[in-house]
């Protein structure tokens, strides 16, 4: 099982512009509203603190490899690597290359139209890492650590979160 995670608060921006194009979810007429639900858990999937939360329970199975979209964005040729490596792909320099630049968000929202209809559109946004920070208030951001600590800190997957992108600027 590859578990793809990522920062809450870029989770909470995501879903939030995604709601809001989404007919079938309920949208949000500001911010503020979004993230009263998002933080109450009353959002269409449940908590994700409570979904990572769930997951720690499989974080050291060895048929668990856990990886951040921040990592994937920051060095996609070792991501793509260490994937491979997991599953027990032998990936020739070419293949690998190709992987790298097929999987980029560029590329997957380029494609989207051929790839996911006329959900392309929706599903691909910016595809960016910190988006969080051109819609939070101060405020928020101190909420948002406050259920990061209580829910996930000081399990495995908080820490690869919170050394691995959560704290950094």
């Amino acid at each position: 099982i590859l578990l793809l995670i990522r920062n809450p608060k870029d989770v909470a921006t995501s879903f939030y512009h995604f709601s809001n194009v989404l007919p079938t979810l309920p949208s949000y007429d500001t911010w503020d509203d979004f993230f009263v639900a998002f933080m109450t858990k009353k959002m269409a999937w449940g908590s994700y603190f409570e979904y990572l939360s769930s997951w720690n329970k499989y974080a050291d199975d060895e048929n668990v490899m856990t990886i951040t979209y921040e990592e994937l964005k920051e060095n996609p040729v070792l991501g793509v690597k260490n994937i491979a490596a997991f599953f027990g792909i032998s990936l020739t320099e070419k293949e690998l290359q190709l992987v790298v630049e097929r999987s980029s968000f560029q590329s997957m929202k380029k494609n989207s139209q051929k790839t996911h209809g006329a959900f392309g559109n929706i599903l691909f946004r910016k595809g960016g890492v910190r988006d969080w920070k051109n819609l939070f208030s101060e405020d928020q951001n101190e909420k948002m650590d406050k259920a990061f600590e209580e829910y996930i800190a000081g399990t495995k997957l908080g820490t690869k979160l919170k050394y691995g992108v959560y704290c950094k600027a």
